[in-house]
């Protein structure tokens, strides 16, 4: 593999994980929180009522809500982009965490 063939395969490997987060995001309600990138100035003033900030940095806020459809809202309040967060993945997670979690 040439480096012009990598320069090439790396950003649509990036654009493809994006891809599926967000599709991941607005089909299932599957996530514990939400990574809203980049939101909009009255992103927070927008918000449901059971929507709760957990956390805020510079070009993140990270979210999390009961009620379903949380990242379909979550981008008619303001969002850019919403992204899951906290899922545990593929692997299994490890007997610690399975025995912090009873």
């Amino acid at each position: 593999m040439t480096i012009r063939q990598l320069l090439l395969a790396l950003p649509c490997l990036v654009l493809g994980w994006l891809g599926v987060l967000v599709t991941v995001s607005f089909l299932t309600d599957e996530a514990p929180a939400y990574v809203v990138v980049l939101p909009a100035k009255t992103f927070a003033t927008r918000l449901d009522p059971d929507v709760a900030i957990l956390s805020v940095s510079g070009s993140t806020v990270t979210v999390s809500a009961t009620a379903p459809h949380v990242a379909r809202r979550l981008y008619r309040a303001g969002a850019r982009l919403v992204l899951p967060a906290g899922l545990p993945g593929c692997l299994p997670a490890p007997e610690v965490l399975r025995a912090q979690a009873k």
